[in-house]
């Protein structure tokens, strides 16, 4: 049996290590994993298991062949008992000793990391993951707990002494925690996106009630096992499954607070809504990107072009940070094109439990469907570089397989250069002027992530300064617009991109799931 502390570990960015021994690792695991999939998985409300509402069943977008599990879709008198056991748990969970909270976060982070083997390859089963994707992103969250935490430690649970006006007047300001959190998450990073969002709520000292998206329910589940682990308070932590579920917690009266990731548009309804209440509740919400990428006539087209590609192109493009629109300078147009369209015609598509596929299918049959549509488009208002179509065949024919599509010759203010897609397709767009290119792209709602190629530092500093969106990154070659990481580089977005201007993975996320207050006192 291998060791696997030996093993080697996964990062978004750690490309060109070799992962063999892992990889033969995964080849015996994955069957397992498989073996056990297909049960029934209730909700957690208080500590216990709860049926309240209706079963549903998934199967696994890589083969619909494969159950899942079966899961049950709360009612409305789920959500409250939800919310009731969670208001019923905040108040001693506020009060308690910020490093008790912060020892509770470590001990999930040991735990998540004790099992990250069955929880990365059920990610891959459930979402459509490859290996390097699944096995990066429980990486990604136990990094993630364990920085949120050590956050909090450096900020000495984010409480500070004041400037006195007396001598005797003793002042201090501390952070305070709201009560409970509703925590709505994406199907796409079920397990990083899940426990960083319910961490941030519980370090700030509030009760938690998740919701998962439906397409990732199985890793809702097993995530909830290993916060139960460390023997929560009951009502702490709750789960609750379902599509309707998140928009009837994002309504109840006792919700002090939503942190979401997915779509503008339901966050910025959950934000309108919250705004119509007695007082507005705290809306964290990460909301998508268009993520532009700028290559010059000073750039490494060979770094340029990989590294767009794997933006492009990893997890389906199915990542809020996902590069689809790409602006190369016109007089390296071609040579550019040429290298993108070589090195993305190589990137092997099919089982992404297998080794050497880099892409899987999209979620569903209605990715497919927008896939087809903006092909259909590309193709009336641009030209199809490369790709445009859906496999068939073998186990094509049991799940959602497309092509990575390129496309070029789309009017500027075309929709497919304005508007996220979240699917495997970029458009490619000459420019003159890297000023002119920049501004174009500031233009579209979105501002959450951009990168340039350039070996001119003049350029890169300009578009350092112009650039609109909350992560920028500079020629790397692991990813144009990804592979964020925790404590290393903060994931905010700018615009439509976000609600904050704060974002996850960096310094300023804990303190906005508690409120300021001001102590005054006088001594003797």
């Amino acid at each position: 049996m291998a060791d696997k502390t030996a093993l080697p570990r996964v990062t978004y960015s750690n490309i060109g290590v070799d992962f063999a021994p892992l990889h033969d690792f995964l080849d015996r695991e994955i069957p397992a994993v498989r073996a056990g999939l297909g049960r029934f998985h209730p909700n957690r409300i208080a500590g216990r298991a709860d049926e309240g509402g209706k079963r549903f069943s998934t199967v696994s977008p890589i083969d619909d062949r494969q159950a899942i599990g079966s899961f049950v879709a709360a009612d409305a008198d789920a959500v409250d008992r939800a919310v009731q056991a969670a208001r019923k748990a905040a108040g001693d969970w506020g009060l308690r000793d910020w490093t008790s909270r912060v020892g509770m976060i470590r001990a999930i982070a040991s735990v998540i990391e004790k099992r990250k083997y069955v929880l990365s390859i059920a990610c891959l089963i459930e979402v459509g993951k490859s290996r390097a994707e699944a096995m990066g992103e429980v990486e990604e969250t136990v990094d993630m707990l364990r920085y949120y935490a050590d956050e909090m430690e450096r900020n000495g649970g984010y409480g500070r002494e004041m400037a006195r006006a007396f001598p005797r007047e003793a002042t201090r300001v501390v952070l305070r925690p709201l009560g409970v959190f509703g925590v709505i998450a994406p199907f796409n990073f079920p397990l990083a996106l899940s426990a960083g969002m319910m961490t941030g709520a519980l370090l700030g000292g509030n009760a938690v009630v998740y919701k998962p998206s439906p397409k990732a329910s199985l890793c809702g589940a097993l995530l909830a096992e290993c916060f139960e682990a460390v023997d929560f308070p009951p009502g702490l932590f709750n789960l609750i499954c379902g599509a309707d579920a998140g928009t009837i917690l994002a309504a109840h009266p006792g919700v002090d607070g939503i942190v979401f990731t997915g779509s503008n548009a339901v966050g910025m309804e959950m934000l309108r809504r919250s705004a119509t209440g007695k007082w507005m509740r705290p809306v964290i919400a990460e909301m998508g990107g268009k993520n532009p990428t700028f290559v010059t006539a000073t750039a490494d087209l060979d770094v340029a072009a990989e590294g767009t590609m794997r933006s492009a192109f990893g997890l389906q493009g199915q990542k809020c940070s996902a590069g689809s629109v790409v602006h190369v300078e016109r007089s390296v147009f071609e040579p550019y094109l040429a290298r993108l369209v070589e090195k993305t015609g190589r990137l092997k598509i099919g089982d992404p439990s297998l080794r050497d596929v880099y892409m899987g299918p999209v979620v569903d049959a209605a990715a497919g469907a927008r896939y087809a549509d903006s092909v259909k488009l590309a193709e009336k208002d641009g030209r199809v570089i490369r790709g445009g179509g859906r496999l068939s065949g073998g186990i094509f024919d049991h799940g959602c397989y497309v092509e990575p599509a390129i496309f070029a010759g789309l009017p500027p203010e075309h929709r497919l250069n304005r508007e996220e897609l979240f699917l495997p397709v970029l458009s490619v767009q000459p420019f003159d002027s890297l000023s002119d290119a920049i501004g174009l792209a500031n233009g579209v709602a979105y501002g959450l992530t951009a990168g340039c190629y350039a070996r001119d530092t003049a350029e890169i500093d300009y578009f350092f300064a112009r650039a609109e969106a909350g992560v920028l990154y500079a020629n790397r070659r692991s990813g144009a617009t990804t592979g964020a990481w925790p404590g290393i580089q903060s994931f905010c977005g700018w615009k439509g991109s976000g609600t904050t201007g704060k974002g996850g993975l960096g310094p300023f996320y804990v303190p906005q799931f508690m409120r300021e207050q001001s102590w005054t006192s006088m001594e003797g």
